[in-house]
């Protein structure tokens, strides 16, 4: 188990990334095609950045992306990424604005966990409730067609976040990146072409 860590950790390192968490949004990537050039990327729970500056790779200078967390990213960004200190759940009028201003979105994501506590069921109660949150802001940003990424910690609950995705995207799919570390419960909701109906229903 450490070697495998180690492995990330260290690439993380080497290629300059603030944390090893740039692999798995690497990996779904692959897998699901998220990013083109020129594309609005909305990033929940953006530190310490390393989701910001993976997509802002992809999008290229003329993408633009909006990072967000509770914490600071102390990260220094290319000038297609904007980072705000922001409570997702307590969002202040400055930031409403710059959503406005920059989106609608292409891809909103949000790799945001709670703090952990040990227990179970708690962790994941906390984890779903994040979770649904970045699936309302993604519902009121995203533009039809688009994405949305969520981390979500598994456990008896998770289908009050699955079942509503499913109804507002054409595809949904759960992948869990071979980066992420083994012992870890967190898994991915992918919401892919996010039908025009659930669309204007959330922005209306």
């Amino acid at each position: 188990m450490k070697e495998y860590r180690d492995h990330y950790f260290l690439k993380a390192k080497q290629e300059n990334y603030p944390a090893r968490s740039v692999y798995k949004l690497k990996e779904l990537d692959a897998r699901f095609h998220l990013f083109r050039k020129g594309m609005r990327v909305l990033d929940l729970g953006a530190a310490p950045g390393s989701w910001s500056l993976g997509a802002a790779e992809r999008v290229g200078p003329g993408g633009l992306v909006l990072g967000c967390d509770i914490q600071d990213a102390r990260t220094d960004f290319p000038p297609q990424v904007t980072f705000m200190l922001e409570d997702v759940f307590d969002r202040s009028a400055e930031f409403e604005a710059k959503l406005d201003e920059i989106g609608p979105f292409d891809v909103v994501m949000s790799d945001m966990a709670p703090s952990t506590t040990g227990s179970k069921f708690t962790d994941q109660c906390r984890s779903l409730e994040l979770a649904k949150e970045a699936f309302a802001v993604a519902l009121a940003r995203l533009k039809p067609g688009g994405s949305f990424v969520v981390k979500i910690f598994m456990g008896p609950d998770t289908q009050e976040l699955l079942l509503p995705m499913r109804k507002a995207f054409a595809t949904v799919k759960t992948f869990k990146p071979k980066s992420s570390r083994m012992e870890s419960k967190e898994t991915f909701f992918v919401g892919l072409n996010l039908r025009a109906e659930s669309a204007a229903q959330s922005q209306n």
